[in-house]
């Protein structure tokens, strides 16, 4: 029986003559998945940084019970600066965004060698394709995924941050092992192209090329200039001043001062009953308040970003109580971690837990007013909870009950 690499290629993409681009070469795929490399790096310590961000070994908090033991970065995450979150969860979504024209172009810059044929020569051949098809697959689905997040849209029916974290895993390790299989043929790329000599054996260059419409150096700088403008377009809100009104990729503005409302009251199920006068807001086993017993309490005045993990942030002035003040109230004032608990009958993000550090800051606020005057019901009348350096999801919306311990 004949082996499969002793029948000749079949007709199509399968014969290097079918790829006739003259921009192919090794050394071209190498300053791509240099690039590339940088680029998942930042996205990837980011997207640790914000799982950590979100403080999982909190009691309450997401993805708590979705991989405990795999977390990485699991520290007490600080409140100080308070825009760290901002800053890491912008460059995150933004850098992310940036991936799509270098991603595309790495496959295009490869594709001769998916098709080729034998599709497998060995044990080791096949697994070092299955390797590459599953960093290729994790890398579009995280992208995929967390695109579709930054705009707010979730047409799957699995949770995103556990998805997303679990994906970032496996993208990581197939990073990791991808760039230990290839690095001596990087190597060597790089040190022929410094010599100006073509690699004699490049298997991505063409047999049969076609006439140049384009230089490399023209490619490469249009791929270039597609991820800048993609990372301006989406990270605009982040940077803030003038960059603010070029990001048409993020989440627009609605309501306060442009203030962005991811989850309305409506969409919430919060009514007028569940805030009206008859509002208590429970503060531990003991005492309940309503909102002007609230407002005749010491008011504090604080200018804090809010920032989610779509990677936008906003900055404005919040007013109200301090958390720690409240902490003493309910009689705990060495509280360790305050437990939050909205009024929204479901959802994901009804309750959050703060740690330390996030109790005890003087900026931590049970925030009443927003801009100097009283929230709007878009941004958690009657009362919200604002913490510097935290995500926005962790700011809790329509706080109805706070549990020191």
């Amino acid at each position: 029986m004949r082996r499969l690499s002793d029948l000749p290629a079949p007709p199509g993409p399968t014969r290097a003559s079918f790829w006739r681009s003259p921009l192919r070469s090794t050394w071209t795929t190498t300053l791509i998945g240099l690039v590339l490399l940088l680029a998942l790096t930042v996205v990837a310590v980011t997207g640790f940084l914000s799982h950590s961000a979100y403080q999982p070994d909190l009691g309450r908090n997401a993805p708590l019970g979705r991989g405990a033991d795999l977390q990485l970065l699991v520290v007490g995450w600080p409140t100080s600066p308070s825009w760290i979150y901002a800053l890491t969860q912008g460059l995150h979504v933004a850098v992310g965004t940036a991936l799509v024209p270098l991603l595309l172009a790495k496959l295009w810059s490869v594709i001769p060698q998916l098709f080729a044929w034998p599709p497998v020569r060995d044990p080791l051949h096949a697994i070092e394709r299955a390797a590459t098809g599953l960093l290729v697959a994790s890398a579009i689905f995280q992208l995929a995924t967390g695109l579709a997040n930054a705009q707010l849209w979730y047409p799957w029916h699995f949770d995103f941050l556990g998805a997303h974290y679990y994906g970032g895993l496996v993208l990581t390790a197939s990073v990791l092992l991808h760039v230990v299989v290839r690095l001596p043929r990087m190597r060597s790329a790089w040190r022929t192209r410094q010599e100006l000599e073509p690699l004699r054996d490049d298997a991505l260059r063409s047999p049969r090329p076609a006439e140049e419409t384009i230089s490399r150096r023209g490619m490469l700088a249009g791929v270039g200039a597609t991820s800048a403008l993609l990372a301006v377009l989406t990270g605009g809100q982040a940077l803030g001043g003038p960059f603010r009104r070029l990001a048409l990729f993020a989440p627009r503005g609605t309501g306060t001062r442009g203030l962005p409302v991811n989850k309305t009251a409506r969409v919430a199920r919060i009514t007028a009953a569940m805030v009206g006068p008859e509002w208590r807001l429970r503060l531990g086993e003991e005492r309940a308040l309503r909102r002007d017993e609230l407002l005749a309490l010491e008011q504090h005045e604080e200018v804090l970003p809010i920032a989610c993990v779509e990677g936008w942030s906003s900055t404005q002035t919040w007013s109200g109580v301090r958390l720690r003040d409240l902490a003493a109230l309910a009689g705990v004032p060495d509280a360790d971690e305050l437990r939050v608990e909205s009024l929204q009958p479901q959802g994901a993000f009804r309750r959050a837990s703060l740690g330390r550090a996030q109790v005890h800051d003087e900026r931590s606020l049970l925030a009443l007013r927003l801009n100097g005057a009283d929230l709007p019901p878009d941004h958690g009348y009657p009362a919200r909870i604002i913490v510097p350096g935290l995500p926005g999801v962790h700011c809790t919306k329509w706080v109805g009950e706070l549990w020191f311990s």
